[in-house]
């Protein structure tokens, strides 16, 4: 057997055991060491399997994903960011569908001190769906808005995701940063028109307003944002403007979050424990699937299937758009079954050199499988966004109904998904102007 033809054995079998529920990093590390094994032989393959995983985790800039997720899990358990709801509400209740919007505008301030969806989703849905069905809202728009808002994580900075690809395709992360915001600031915004426009159609989703809201009230509603505001400042004011790199930008926010914790009284032992703990597990998990995938690289490229694909691009003709379609649909399939750290280290070992070979620009194609993996988090049958929200209503919302109410917010992303292809700019523009 050639080794083209072991590289595509080994795929179709990675895609059988990730579709048998195989976790991804044992399918990743384990045939790709395999392959690797039946190219080099043994003693080689043993090598590669002790300097690859050191070789990766001794990178530098990864110091930076236990840090930016230390920070989002602080400020969640602290509840450094509940003030973020009360501001969006009290100026955009009035509005049709007011709660709903105003639960996506918090998300997009959360998402500021947070790389994690997931975080996101959990604390404006702990916060803003109580509110909603308080306001007798429709079960589906209330919850399905929290979940899909919560997606804007992986995408305004600190984003985990943007972090991770940086690494993995050594593209700058600060200018991968800052192409994230105004993509993240359109979801925000598309995601906002469309529940106007619903509720204007059906006012029964979502009654108005009783309240009544003074300027005071909006203008005082303020005082509760000085933590958020703090960390934005503190974290990306000096990322941005030079004074420190990436990497230590996430050490600068941890240490701020735990700052600001304590000056709030709101930061117990307990609290710093449950944060230490969820910040351990999920770079564990992030780092051990990411060695995975660079095994798979090193598989990929000893068997010949790398130059294989760029051959193909070449001979074949291959549009840059073509390719672009293909690694939608890709994107599309998976993220109805696997988490996006897992879909983005397994992917990109395939997706990266043909890209590069393209000369396709990398932090446009960041940004736009960013947005491919956001997607993800809400598309059935695991929309992890979604049983985060399933787990914090409880049996109030049934599964379904929450399925039910992501689906409007499905047509605005691909739609955000085509402006992003349509207008490169929309990602380019912001990191242009740092040169």
């Amino acid at each position: 057997m050639d080794d083209l033809t072991l590289s595509w054995i080994v795929l179709g079998l990675l895609i059988v055991l990730l579709l048998l529920r195989v976790p991804v990093a044992v399918a990743l590390g384990g045939l790709s060491f395999c392959g690797i094994w039946m190219i080099v032989g043994p003693r080689s393959a043993w090598g590669i399997l002790t300097t690859v995983p050191y070789d990766f985790i001794s990178h530098w800039t990864l110091s930076s994903v236990p840090m930016f997720l230390l920070m989002g899990y602080v400020c969640f358990h602290s509840r450094l960011t509940d003030g973020l709801f009360r501001v969006t509400r009290s100026w955009l209740s009035w509005m049709p569908g007011g709660l709903a919007v105003a639960s996506v505008g918090g998300a997009a301030g959360f998402s500021a001190v947070t790389g994690s969806s997931l975080a996101c989703a959990a604390a404006m849905g702990r916060i803003a769906i109580p509110e909603m069905l308080k306001s007798n809202y429709d079960k589906g728009l209330a919850a399905g808005t929290v979940a899909v808002a919560g997606t804007i994580g992986s995408m305004i900075p600190p984003s985990i995701l943007l972090l991770v690809f940086g690494i993995y395709a050594e593209v700058p992360i600060s200018k991968l940063f800052i192409a994230g915001v105004v993509p993240g600031v359109l979801s925000a915004v598309l995601y906002s028109a469309m529940i106007i426009l619903r509720v204007k159609l059906n006012p029964s989703l979502a009654p108005a307003a009783a309240e009544k809201v003074t300027w005071a009230d909006r203008f005082g509603s303020f005082r509760g944002t000085w933590p958020v505001i703090t960390l934005i400042i503190g974290v990306f004011g000096g990322l941005f403007g030079g004074i420190f790199t990436p990497t230590e930008a996430g050490g600068v926010g941890a240490f701020l979050a735990f700052v600001i914790g304590f000056a709030q009284r709101s930061l117990t032992l307990e609290k710093i424990k449950l944060a230490l703990q969820e910040t351990l597990v999920t770079t564990g998990a992030i780092f051990i699937i990411a060695i995975g995938a660079m095994l798979l690289t090193r598989f990929l490229a000893l068997s010949g299937f790398t130059e294989f694909i760029s051959e193909v691009v070449v001979e074949g003709q291959v549009s840059p758009l073509l390719l672009i379609v293909g690694t939608m649909a890709v994107l599309l399939f998976l993220g109805c079954f696997l988490d996006p750290i897992g879909i983005m280290l397994l992917t990109l070992p395939v997706f990266l050199p043909t890209v590069e070979h393209l000369h396709i620009n990398l932090i446009w194609y960041g940004i736009l499988m960013t947005k491919l993996l956001e997607i993800g988090l809400i598309t059935p049958p695991v929309g992890l966004n979604v049983f985060v929200i399933k787990g914090i209503v409880g049996d109030t919302i049934p599964i379904e109904a929450i399925f039910k109410g992501v689906l409007w917010f499905l047509a605005v992303d691909l739609f955000c998904v085509v402006l992003l292809v349509a207008f490169p700019q929309i990602s380019l523009f912001l990191p242009g102007l740092l040169g």
